[in-house]
């Protein structure tokens, strides 16, 4: 009898014994349940209460990362001035060589230098990518004098503005919430300060970063027209026998030229001087003749 008791007490105890770890795991799991949902909800009332703020930092983030894999930001600008034969009309094509590229006509001068040349000086804003093709055909228009082009990486800078841009974003979306939660009226007009700073200096990056954003998109071509000197032949051709005798023929006449200025000059003053020696002779004369003695 004792044998047959025996296990069935042994299986009994090996039961209870797993009865009470399943409860046991039970009650730990449900405990780990509750931790992670009470830490859900701190989570949630944490970002509930960061708003725009987290959202906004997020945003900034993948702002700071995106030109890692863009191409580079690089300033492109480029100084032309060519010879042509019309201004005018040189100036026509170079507007309708920008608006063809997709860009526009930033400033325009007109004026003539001190040699009495017609000159033109206009600003050319043209997309990045087509930069080349519109610098290539801008100095093809005439006579190429003189050229700068220039070219800045500024990737560094665009991505520390827009970092700084979103960081400042947040600090200004923290400040709100201060505000709103402020219960003294003190504390209000110390956050509106606090505020009014911070979207000044919001306001100053977003403008550093607008025109870096543009400068780097659009190329900036300064043009420069000037018309062909009347005294310069067509072509840059030698002088000749010709040319030689019509300068020797010039010369010769601007000679006589003077010459006969300087006659007609002096004349008024010869015949006055004739007259003079006339007189003064028969004077002279008079008085060596026995007649003429008084």
């Amino acid at each position: 009898m004792r044998h047959p008791v025996r296990p069935v007490l042994a299986g009994l105890l090996v039961a209870a014994a797993l009865a009470l770890t399943g409860c046991g795991s039970g009650g730990g799991s449900g405990g780990s349940a509750s931790d992670s949902d009470a830490k859900s909800a701190v989570g949630g009332t944490a970002r509930e209460a960061a708003g725009p703020a987290g959202d906004t930092a997020g945003g900034g983030r993948g702002t700071g990362r995106a030109p890692a894999l863009t191409a580079n930001r690089i300033i492109r600008t480029a100084s032309l001035t060519v010879q042509v034969k019309d201004v005018p009309r040189a100036l026509d094509e170079a507007r309708d060589t920008a608006d063809s590229a997709g860009g526009y006509v930033g400033d325009e001068t007109a004026g003539r230098d001190g040699a009495g040349h017609e000159r033109t000086r206009v600003v050319l804003r043209v997309p990045t990518e087509r930069y080349d093709e519109v610098l290539a055909r801008l100095q093809g228009a005439g006579r190429l004098l003189d050229r700068t082009a220039k070219a800045q990486d500024v990737t560094d800078q665009v991505v520390d503005v827009d970092s700084r841009v979103a960081s400042q974003r947040a600090s200004v979306a923290r400040v709100r919430e201060l505000m709103d939660r402020a219960a003294k009226l003190s504390d209000v007009v110390t956050l509106e300060g606090e505020l009014s700073s911070r979207e000044a200096d919001l306001e100053a990056l977003l403008a550093r970063q607008a025109s870096l954003k543009d400068r780097a998109a659009m190329a900036t071509i300064t043009l420069s027209l000037t018309g062909t000197p009347a005294v310069r032949a067509a072509h840059d051709d030698p002088p000749g026998f010709t040319d030689a005798l019509a300068g020797g023929w010039h010369a010769f006449v601007t000679v006589l030229r003077w010459i006969a200025l300087a006659l007609g000059a002096a004349l008024p003053f010869a015949a006055l001087a004739a007259l003079v020696a006339v007189l003064w002779w028969r004077i002279v004369r008079r008085r060596r003749t026995p007649g003429g003695e008084t």
